[in-house]
């Protein structure tokens, strides 16, 4: 059998506008990407220069615009080209000089320019007819002897040579802009852009008005906080970086600082910050550099999802970026970048629990969030971190687990061994609470969004030899303070409230039961089962409509209390049987308005009733 072998034949012609049109997604890319490669230049030329023995001129980027004549003007003292070297660079599509540059370094012994050079797919300069018609190159090489010359492209395959009368060793770009691309003629919008893209870059990047006399401005910080030595910053810096950062922000809490260059590269800054609970909660407050060159606030896989919240920049030559730069391709250094953040966070809060307690405690509002999520979403992240999950106890101090169990009266000690007893301010009964307080028993108040998930992970995912278990007060309460046994007046009160409460329309979510707790004073509180309650939180939290199913739940009634007393002897005379009814209504409301609430509707029902039970009770005598 034969077999032909061929090669895919490209057409220019037709790739050509696709590259041009198509290949960023925004139009504003050009800018950094001309910014990038007259920054590379200044390295190469640097680099060169270091390697000879000679000296060179501090590296300088100029843009000037000219709106008049719909011109914009990029001019760098970098290394320069000749008219060979401008047509194999550029007018060669795809060949990247700065790839040509690392492999030429290492050959003459120098394996460290490839941290510096920011190209790399040959491609960033046709960025520049996304919004010029015309384009216009100015080079003149730094080599001695060298003839500058002039490259003139009107967007197509075309181009031309011609002379040039440059003087100066470097290269300028000339962007004669197109209608696509008239907003940049506006100086703040060229502002704003080169401000996005080119903040940090290594170089002082100066714009100015071509039209202008003004003194140019420098629109750059080319030593970013993430560049310099931690132990020479103090506080200030960190703030002062944030505010120039994320200007409308409240001030951080704290910060972390991060710096490696082995086994991977990478340096950044990652802030705290104050979450705003009156907004809604944001992401993409981190942004990716790759050698000072923002690249997006798409940190997805760099970053896990639980640490979204934190703000603050990352630079690493090591996270492999798509030809656009606007994509993160797979490769095995983000997820072990990843985990290198998640254990410097790890450490970061932990640093901060034993050595500024106060200060960890006055963060966890805006902290504690993302720590139980971060638990529950990374292995190691809850290895580390959740010995140190602090919850409200009922005398409002911040607690560990830990610290819970060690402050278990002794008489509780084995009822409660590895038990946390839980109090939903929405939804818990505020009297059980206090009974147990009564009793040195404290609770743990957790909130219906995120502890309902954690509590069933910490359950389900134990650490060592610990083990947990989390249940309501109302579940645990009668375990804890329940005194005697059930009597026989006790059964003629859940058989008195059963008759009452409990009938065709509510035998499927209500039941009857009855407890003598010690201490007690409430006539009735209700319980849930355990695991429907959760269902409900869990569901609720995570906008599911199932958590307004009918739940079962049981009213427990205190037959000690004198109003279920009262009620049941006039009950039993069979005299005032509507007045009895009236106030196993009230009890029933009572113990929903310690709880979860009434409704609008039970609400008037309630008043209704107990206007009627006073104008009853103030003539009856028992």
């Amino acid at each position: 059998m034969s077999v032909r072998k061929g090669s895919i034949s490209v057409k220019t012609n037709d790739i050509f506008p696709i590259i041009k049109k198509w290949l960023y997604s925004e139009h504003d890319i050009f800018v950094r990407e001309l910014v990038s490669n007259a920054c590379d230049a200044i390295t190469k030329r640097s680099t060169l220069a270091r390697a000879q023995g000679h000296e060179t001129p501090d590296g300088l980027v100029n843009i000037a615009v000219n709106k008049a004549e719909r011109l914009i003007t990029i001019t760098d003292n970098g290394l320069g080209m000749t008219e060979q070297e401008v047509e194999k660079y550029i007018a060669q599509l795809a060949f990247s000089g700065a790839e040509e540059f690392v492999q030429k370094m290492k050959d003459l012994g120098n394996n460290d320019s490839k941290n510096d050079i920011i190209g790399k797919f040959g491609l960033g300069f046709y960025s520049a007819f996304m919004v010029a018609e015309k384009v216009e190159v100015e080079s003149l090489s730094w080599v001695p002897g060298s003839v500058p010359t002039k490259w003139t492209c009107h967007g197509d395959t075309d181009y031309e040579f011609s002379e040039s009368t440059k003087t100066d060793v470097g290269t300028t770009i000339k962007l004669f802009i197109s209608a696509d691309g008239e907003e940049f003629l506006d100086q703040w919008k060229l502002k704003e852009t080169l401000s996005r893209y080119c903040d940090f870059m290594p170089y002082p990047i100066k714009l100015s008005d071509a039209e202008k006399t003004d003194e140019a401005e420098q629109i750059n910080d080319t030593t970013p906080l993430w560049k310099k030595d931690p132990t020479t910053l103090k506080d200030e810096d960190y703030k002062e970086f944030f505010r120039k950062m994320f200007p409308y922000d409240e001030e951080p809490l704290f910060w972390l600082h991060l710096n490696v260059d082995h086994p991977f590269t990478l340096k950044g800054v990652l802030y705290f910050p104050k979450v705003d609970k009156t907004k809604p909660l944001t992401e993409n407050g981190i942004k990716l550099y790759s050698k000072q060159v923002f690249v997006s606030s798409n940190v997805k896989n760099v970053v896990p999802d639980f640490l979204g919240l934190l703000k603050g920049a990352i630079d690493s030559v090591d996270i492999p970026l798509n030809v656009s730069r606007s994509a993160l391709q797979g490769d095995p250094n983000i997820k072990k970048i990843s985990n290198y953040i998640i254990k410097k966070v790890a450490e970061s809060l932990k640093k901060l629990f034993n050595t500024d307690r106060e200060r960890y405690e006055k963060a966890w509002d805006d902290i504690g969030l993302f720590v139980k999520y971060g638990c529950m979403q990374d292995t190691k992240f809850d290895e580390a971190m959740r010995k140190f999950v602090l919850f409200k106890n009922t005398d409002g101090k911040l607690v560990t687990l830990e610290e819970y169990q060690t402050a278990i009266p002794e008489a509780f000690k084995e009822k409660l061994k590895d038990t946390y007893i839980t109090f939903d301010k929405a939804t818990g009964d505020e009297s059980l609470r206090k009974q147990l307080q009564a009793e040195g028993v404290q609770v743990l108040e957790i909130d219906s969004y995120i502890d309902p998930h954690f509590t069933q992970h910490a359950e389900m995912k134990k650490l060592g030899e610990e083990s947990y278990r989390f249940t309501s007060v109302d579940t645990e309460v009668e375990n804890l303070l329940q005194s005697g046994e059930t009597t026989q007046d006790d059964i003629k009160v859940k058989d008195f409230f059963l008759s009452v409460l409990v009938n065709d329309t509510t035998k499927a979510t209500l039941d009857v039961d009855v407890k003598s707790l010690k201490g007690s004073t409430s006539s009735a509180y209700f319980k849930i089962d355990e695991q429907m309650k959760r269902f409900r939180e869990m569901t609720k939290s995570m906008g599911n409509s199932a958590f307004s199913l009918p739940i079962k739940k049981t009213l427990v009634v205190n037959p000690q209390n004198p109003l279920v007393k009262n009620a049941l002897k006039i009950w039993e005379k069979g005299e005032k049987k509507e007045l009895a009814e009236k106030i196993c209504y009230y009890v029933q409301d009572l113990a929903s308005l310690s709880s979860e609430g009434l409704t609008p509707e039970e609400k008037e029902k309630f008043v209704g009733r107990s206007q009627n039970l006073v104008q009853e009770l103030s003539g009856y005598v028992i």
